[in-house]
């Protein structure tokens, strides 16, 4: 099973957190985002793990589902210069 079919099965099939299934979701961080913001809907200790190896996904996830500052993955972010800067924009609100 892929991270995208794990993913749709429990979204669409479940509807619901499907502790089965996190292992595969949490092999990817694009899924492991989707996961926490579609299904979980909020923080998923377990998939902040693999989404902040992503500065996209880590800026998404701060952006989309913590709506604030996610200290945790600054550094990740600020790694990639366009994602730093949206992250400064959008979530810190300054340089």
């Amino acid at each position: 099973m892929t991270p995208r079919i794990a993913y749709l099965h429990a979204r669409d099939v479940i509807k619901s957190y499907w502790p089965e299934g996190e292992g595969v979701i949490k092999t990817d961080s694009y899924w492991a985002f989707r996961y926490a913001r579609d299904v979980i809907k909020g923080r998923c200790s377990e998939a902040e793990a693999v989404i902040m190896t992503s500065p996209l996904w880590a800026y998404r996830f701060a952006l989309e589902v913590i709506r604030g500052r996610w200290i945790e993955a600054e550094a990740t972010i600020m790694a990639c210069p366009e994602w730093a800067y949206w992250y400064a924009l959008d979530i810190i609100k300054a340089r």
